[in-house]
């Protein structure tokens, strides 16, 4: 059997190199244990930071949706209104009685025509936009549920 030596300074010189080997080794383990453990709050509350900033960008991105679809029915309604006055204009380019009343006609029927084409390109403008903050909201909400879950 072999006998354990209690001395230290009995022991050959490799076995003591091995233990103190081992004995760095799990030291610097500990070492990395509690390096990590100091830090996992840190990462804890920049995760929180990260999830409420996402629920932030959500609701701003979903009132930015519903400001653009209000604007989009108002543009609608400009265009609803400016048709009624275009009709009446033309109905009134039937009564005409000189050339000043119905070059003011003709001047009022263009801008009504202009004024439509702009809503119409606002409204293309917001619908791109709109499109565009739906496909963000989508992703935010998918880094949300990615965030959350993890």
């Amino acid at each position: 059997m072999a006998k354990k030596k209690e001395n230290p300074a009995e022991m050959p010189v490799e076995e003591r190199l091995k233990n103190l080997f081992q004995l760095q080794t799990i030291l610097t383990e500990i070492d990395r244990i509690r390096t990590l453990r100091g830090e996992l709050p840190l990462e804890v509350e920049d995760l929180e930071d990260t999830i409420e900033g996402l629920k932030t960008r959500i609701s701003k991105t979903e009132t930015e949706i519903a400001d653009l679809r209000a604007k989009i029915n108002e543009y609608k309604g400009k265009i609803d209104l400016a048709n009624s006055q275009l009709a009446t204009y033309k109905e009134q380019m039937d009564n005409v009685r000189n050339n000043r009343e119905y070059d003011l006609l003709n001047k009022e029927i263009e801008f009504q025509t202009l004024e439509i084409e702009l809503c119409n390109k606002r409204i293309r403008e917001a619908q791109t936009l709109e499109k565009g903050r739906e496909e963000a909201l989508v992703k935010s909400k998918e880094e949300l549920d990615g965030r959350a879950g993890s």
